[in-house]
């Protein structure tokens, strides 16, 4: 997925996965019956299958599979999915069905990935979902933060581990619209952008403009630009003789609002931010 992405679409494109909303509906081990089958056309939510024993199928959209143990499964929200036996050696299988959107997008839909990869570390992955359960049936009041962080660690190892990860840009037109406004905030970063400009860019109205912006990057167009500024100002204070004057210049700012934006968006001022990663880099080994 790195290929062909310079470092701020790579940060871009990092933060933004991570907007994810997961809401986890179910978890269990299941032992299935031979009347294990089903088809659900465009599928709200995604599944994971860890199968530990038997055999059976899986179809996502027109691709038929048949795991083995120690095999994963994600069967992503949206498509077309469907399942069944195939023999009296039934699947034995850790299971959840869960919710991951980025405004009213799937994760699974924008990143795309193989539906299924062999675990490294089976052992880990059963005691990682035996505890999944057990929070999903907790009434803890934390029981919900351990059961999201569980889930979230399943993602990013899935993602970490496929062999086929691609990025899906063309998932709705919002995409190549919001693209398009992206790259252009980025190269005007040191002008005073308006959102009518930045509305006719994406062919919206602005009122209509300012949500979809906001669905996109969870940010107003204000508060995105400002992200862009702040890092493009943590990489001149790292890398280069600048002070802070000259950075704000650099960015089109005024030297107080540069500094005020800086903390909001880091909780350092600018000067307290070049010491402190000097000095961890010279403590580093």
């Amino acid at each position: 997925m790195k290929n062909g992405m310079n470092t701020s679409e790579r940060t871009f494109w990092k933060k933004y996965l991570a907007k994810a909303k997961l809401d986890l509906s179910y978890a269990a081990y299941t032992k299935v019956q031979k009347s294990w089958t089903d088809e659900n056309p465009a599928c709200p939510f995604n599944r994971l299958y860890f199968i530990c024993e038997g055999e059976g199928y899986v179809r996502i959209g027109d691709q038929t599979y048949f795991p083995k143990p120690g095999e994963l499964y994600l069967l992503p929200a949206g498509s077309d999915q469907a399942y069944g036996t195939i023999s009296d050696n039934t699947f034995g299988k850790y299971w959840c069905h869960f919710s991951a959107k980025i405004g009213d997008l799937d994760l699974f839909q924008i990143l795309q990935t193989s539906p299924c990869l062999k675990v490294q570390n089976p052992e880990e992955l059963v005691k990682a979902f035996e505890q999944l359960i057990a929070y999903s049936q907790s009434d803890s009041i934390t029981s919900e933060f351990r059961a999201y962080s569980i889930l979230m660690t399943f993602i990013a190892d899935f993602i970490e581990q496929n062999q086929s990860i691609k990025l899906n840009l063309t998932s709705t037109p919002t995409f190549e619209k919001m693209n398009k406004v992206l790259l252009y905030m980025e190269q005007h970063i040191a002008e005073n952008v308006s959102v009518d400009t930045l509305s006719r860019i994406a062919h919206y109205h602005p009122n209509y403009f300012i949500n979809a912006f906001k669905q996109f990057t969870g940010y107003s167009p204000i508060q995105y630009m400002n992200h862009l500024r702040s890092e493009k100002a943590k990489d001149l204070l790292m890398t280069t003789e600048l002070n802070v004057s000259q950075i704000a210049d650099a960015l089109g700012m005024e030297l107080s609002y540069f500094s005020r934006m800086f903390r909001e968006q880091t909780g350092f001022k600018p000067t307290a931010f070049r010491d402190l990663r000097l000095k961890t880099m010279e403590n580093s080994p």
